[in-house]
């Protein structure tokens, strides 16, 4: 986006030829790890950040979404432990809180709410 006088607020080569799109992809499924499989919902971070926090919509529903870094991982949706997050589409607001345990390296085996 562009900055000088003139121009300000109008957007490149960049904003109109689809790579927002995938700067987009980039971001939420590579950097934060939201990873939308059929109706489940899977966090796998590639990142090393403490924390983070995110709202995703579906349909009517909200779930707003943090991950934190924890001794081990889990998942809680409305405080509730569960194994994975599956999408209901209630219009109700969810909180879901996803601890991620100590990795040894970031990006290797961080499939939170993934069997297998």
């Amino acid at each position: 986006v562009y900055s000088c006088e003139g121009a300000q607020g109008r957007g490149g080569w960049t904003w109109y030829t689809g790579s927002a799109a995938w700067l987009y992809v980039a971001a939420v499924k590579y950097i934060l790890g939201l990873v939308k499989e059929g109706d489940r919902l899977k966090i796998e971070p590639h990142n090393t950040w403490e924390s983070y926090s995110l709202s995703y919509t579906y349909g009517s529903t909200v779930y707003n979404i943090e991950v934190v870094k924890g001794e081990n991982d889990s998942i809680t949706l409305d405080s509730h432990p569960v194994t994975e997050i599956i999408l209901t589409d209630d219009g109700k607001t969810h909180e879901v809180r996803v601890y991620i345990g100590k990795r040894k390296c970031c990006g290797k085996n961080m499939n939170i709410g993934k069997e297998g």
